[in-house]
């Protein structure tokens, strides 16, 4: 039998003290000085996300927002659930660090690494790196959630055949 999964820390409320809220920030992890309270939520949630925290996902996310990766496309919080459960269906040890991060208004980006490693195999963490643009709603949930990143570079090299040929494209494009 597995072992239970207990819920992660609570989200910070919007306008906690420690949460910033000046809408201009700057700044890497969790509750950075003079960051956005809105960015502070999603930057919790991704940092502490678990399978229990899952279940969290409208306190940050509106319910009729978009997510958008190399992937998918998908509209709602249960199709937004249901891509972060099969990341943690898997993958071992999926986790998010956030790098930086910026707001104006009701946009946001943040700068992210991504590191896990393949269900069942043994060796090296994998890693990838990646942006996010966040559009905020009235109620200051996330809308609209576009993560860019490079799945040819980052995921499809490293297939055997068809990495090597993707490799040999990119050298044969590249500007020299």
């Amino acid at each position: 039998m597995p072992p239970a999964i207990e819920p992660g820390p609570a989200l910070p409320p919007l306008g906690a003290p420690g949460t910033g809220g000046d809408g201009n920030a700057g700044g890497g992890g969790a509750g950075a000085a003079g960051a956005d309270a809105r960015v502070a939520r999603v930057v919790a949630l991704f940092e502490q996300l678990t399978p229990a925290s899952l279940a969290r996902l409208g306190e940050v996310y509106a319910d009729d927002a978009r997510f958008i990766d190399p992937f998918n496309d998908v509209t709602g919080l249960a199709p937004i659930r249901r891509i972060f459960e099969h990341m943690f269906d898997t993958l071992q040890a999926p986790r998010f660090t956030v790098l930086t991060r910026f707001s104006a208004g009701d946009e946001a980006f943040l700068s992210w690494d991504f590191r896990f490693r393949r269900q069942g195999a043994q060796g090296d963490e994998l890693l990838i790196h990646g942006a996010s643009h966040l559009r905020f709603d009235a109620d200051d949930r996330v809308l609209l959630h576009r993560d860019y990143w490079d799945a040819a570079r980052q995921v499809y090299e490293q297939v055997p055949l068809l990495g090597a040929v993707l490799r040999w494209l990119r050298l044969r494009l590249a500007a020299r």
